[in-house]
């Protein structure tokens, strides 16, 4: 019989000393709120939150025995938007209630066909990449946005 795994009760914004432990997780993954997690070094947690939780990259899991398990955003398949005019590209991705990550000179955005049409003809150049997505939080800096998939 094997041991019982630790659970993991506790979710900080970042971590209060060394992690014991890490864990990539991709965006979906990243949302969570009871699940067993295989951590980088091949060890196994139990995540059991009271509530539904999002992760960002860099919180931090706390183990019931204090320790933290740090939480990465892993490389996932997203789409790479570049255009002119940027600021009304994402307004357009915005209003469809896309999760997105927005950095100087380019959005990124979870793949979606649809969309991608739509930004074409937008002017909007796209193209895959694989790459951790850290998209914007909801309207007041925390929570999530859900694309039309949800």
């Amino acid at each position: 019989m094997s041991a019982p795994l630790i659970r993991a009760t506790d979710v900080r914004d970042h971590a209060h000393a060394a992690p014991s432990g890490r864990v990539a997780l991709d965006y979906e993954g990243r949302f969570l709120r009871r699940k067993v997690l295989t951590l980088a070094d091949g060890g196994s947690i139990l995540v059991d939150l009271a509530k539904t939780t999002s992760l960002g990259h860099g919180s931090v899991l706390v183990l019931e025995d204090g320790r933290e398990i740090a939480v990465e955003a892993a490389p996932e398949s997203l789409l790479e938007i570049t255009a002119d005019d940027l600021t009304r590209i994402a307004w357009h991705v915005g209003n469809r209630h896309t999760p997105c990550q927005i950095e100087a000179g380019r959005l990124l955005i979870q793949p979606d066909h649809v969309i991608a049409e739509m930004l074409a003809l937008l002017g909007a150049v796209t193209r895959e990449v694989v790459e951790p997505f850290t998209p914007e939080g909801g309207a007041y800096g925390h929570g999530r946005t859900h694309s039309h998939a949800h």
